[in-house]
């Protein structure tokens, strides 16, 4: 027999020694994708995102995306069906109270009044919004619905439920020298069922309502307006 043959195995030959990327180096490598990722981001979400929504929104729902605005009987914007605004004249339904800003409804200061129920100051703001309801409506029927005493949460709620629009209806029926019966047709009138037939409950819109007022029987004098 012939002796076997050794096979001699050379080792593989060591890796290439890597020499320290210079700090500048890969900082711009961590860097650059960072920023690159950045500035797609805020494109999409920031430009393309809200604009093609704007547009969307200014095709399908044109008068929403407007902002609700209302106008009157010569075409002048008057409001927004969003928000509430201040009506203290006898021949006006009134809105729910307002804790928005110094003097209330200001759009620009949405919020409550942030009192407690043990605070002495919203008993007392209760207690002489309770009395001026009563001084200014003498014929109404029974204590005021809870909402013409309390503010809502921010101050804004351009919404009163059917039952606090039918207890200022005497002084505004009497304000305007109508009869009750035709101003009550138009209160019916102007309920807004629930959303979806199940959402919610029903409810007018007080500036709708007033325009209403106004387009059916005519506006008043400014000295009696607001």
């Amino acid at each position: 027999m012939q002796p076997a043959l050794a096979v001699q195995v050379e080792p593989p030959p060591p890796p290439p020694e890597r020499r320290p990327e210079p700090p500048e180096e890969g900082m711009r490598t961590e860097l650059l994708p960072s920023l690159r990722a950045a500035a797609v981001t805020l494109v999409l979400t920031g430009l393309a995102y809200p604009l093609a929504m704007t547009a969307v929104a200014q095709l399908v729902f044109p008068h929403q995306a407007g902002g609700s605005l209302v106008t009157d009987g010569a075409g002048k914007v008057v409001g927004s069906e969003l928000l509430a605004q201040g009506f203290s004249g006898p021949a006006y339904f009134h809105p729910r109270p307002s804790a928005a800003g110094e003097k209330g409804y200001d759009p620009l200061a949405s919020g409550g009044s942030n009192l407690g129920p043990t605070s002495k100051r919203l008993r007392d703001q209760a207690a002489a919004q309770l009395e001026a309801l009563a001084a200014e409506n003498p014929e109404a029927s029974g204590p005021p619905p809870v909402e013409l005493v309390t503010a809502s949460g921010s101050g804004l709620d351009p919404h009163l439920s059917p039952a606090a629009a039918l207890w200022q209806l005497p002084r505004v029926a009497r304000a305007r020298g109508v009869d009750p019966a035709r101003v009550r047709r138009l209160v019916e009138d102007a309920v807004e069922g629930r959303d979806l037939g199940l959402l919610g409950e029903p409810r007018l819109n007080v500036l709708l309502l007033n325009l209403a007022l106004d387009d059916r029987f005519g506006a008043v004098h400014p000295s009696i307006a607001r």
